[in-house]
């Protein structure tokens, strides 16, 4: 060995060419363009003509910003063997999986995640081992640990921590600012997953949810919620909460109300249709059937919403990269966001540019253009037709460092 071996690079240099640009601000695709990368970000996007000899040719694939799935849990542990698998990890071993599963998730074209409830503050150490070069995965925003009521969603793992009353609710807050949280998530009702609550069950008070997302703004952090029935969604969004997750039962009304205020939704759709995925895990049949037997109100709700004009965003609850239905979660998710309602081109949207201006990042992800960070994934389909065309991604770059690129491994494979 002739010197130190080097973490993995971060950014990376390139110019790439024979390519159709969607950019995120161009409904269209672009043809002729090449894109010039330096030092991880775009430095410019010029005529083919003038990108000189040394570039990636893409055999004229289409190319778009990577993904951002808004909602990710990298430590995810469902009720069923495959959950009591992950829960009885421990913290060395956790930390291990958690990579593993970041370094799947950024080759499925996943390039920014925000991770809403990890357990035992690891997402925090990845995030770090992410940006130094020593494990490879996609950008995180995490809000750390999820703030539930004794007993309420999630109680039963440490990716939740318990709190009774606003005073200890501000507690919780400050404590995952200070671990080093960019937003905090609250459970203010039950869910799919909780054996001894139901989606509609409130779990929060107003004090309690008052008292959370004002500390949380006055740190200058926003506010999700994991939330299901319309009338708690109405009394968190009266206070200030800043979105919603799943949304398994919102109503005309309420969503008219999150439309006015400006409060996103991440509709999850695929857990509700996910008993594939439940099987895998070993999933009980009461959590089953309380999945699959929302899923038809869940789809009217994410309707409602799309009615009322609330902006909805990318996020797959599911591990991103999980091989489900013949393609990845998060690919599945946005076809049923697409099949639900929603244009492929604002799909592209809610996957891309929305999430990158939730997160206050849009000047660095979420399109391709001058100044941003080059994520990109590419494929030979046009994903503003169909979002269906994200099933054949084959290229994934991260900070102008290619992690993935299947043509290449098929040259290799016939040279051999």
């Amino acid at each position: 060995m002739s010197g130190a071996v080097a973490s993995l690079p971060t950014r990376g240099d390139a110019v790439l060419t024979n390519l159709r640009l969607v950019d995120g601000i161009d409904p269209a695709p672009q043809e002729g363009r090449a894109i010039v990368i330096r030092e991880g970000v775009i430095s410019a996007i010029v005529p083919e003509a003038d990108a000189g000899a040394e570039a990636i040719g893409l055999g004229g694939a289409f190319v778009m910003p990577g993904l951002i799935n808004m909602h990710t849990h990298f430590s995810l542990s469902l009720p069923g063997p495959g959950g009591d698998a992950v829960s009885a990890l421990d913290d060395h071993e956790l930390t291990l999986y958690m990579a593993d599963g970041a370094r799947r998730t950024l080759l499925s074209g996943v390039t920014t995640v925000r991770c809403v409830a990890e357990k035992g503050g690891a997402d925090f150490a990845l995030r770090r081992a992410i940006e130094a070069g020593h494990v490879p995965g996609p950008r995180i925003f995490t809000a750390g640990r999820g703030l539930c009521c004794t007993g309420g969603h999630g109680h039963d793992t440490d990716d939740t921590l318990e709190c009774d009353g606003a005073d200890a609710f501000a507690h919780g807050v400050r404590s995952q600012i200070k671990a080093g949280a960019d937003l905090i998530k609250l459970m203010i009702s039950g869910g799919i997953a909780g054996e001894h609550e139901q989606i509609t069950t409130p779990q929060l008070t107003r004090a309690e949810m008052g008292a959370a997302i004002s500390t949380a703004h006055a740190w200058g952090r926003k506010v999700t919620a994991h939330a299901g029935p319309a009338a708690i969604i109405a009394e968190a969004v009266e206070l200030g909460l800043d979105c919603v997750e799943h949304g398994y039962e919102l109503t005309p009304d309420v969503a008219a109300l999150m439309a006015e205020r400006g409060v996103a939704l991440v509709p999850t759709l695929v857990v509700t249709r996910a008993g594939a995925f439940f099987d895998d895990l070993g999933v009980p049949s009461w959590m089953q059937e309380r999945s699959l037997d929302a899923g038809p109100r869940h789809l009217q709700s994410y309707r409602y919403a799309l009615d009322a004009g609330v902006e909805v965003l990318l996020g797959s609850d599911m591990p991103p990269f999980w091989d489900f239905e013949g393609t990845s979660a998060v690919v599945r998710e946005l076809e049923h966001m697409q099949a639900g309602g929603l244009a492929a081109s604002e799909v592209l949207a809610a996957a891309t540019a929305a999430p990158a201006r939730w997160l206050d990042a849009g000047d660095r992800v979420g399109t391709l253009q001058p100044g941003r960070f080059a994520d990109l994934i590419v494929m030979p389909g046009d994903p503003t037709a169909d979002t269906s065309a994200l099933r054949g991604i084959e290229f994934v770059m991260k900070g102008g460092v290619v992690v993935r690129d299947d043509a290449a491994v098929q040259e290799r494979g016939r040279a051999r």
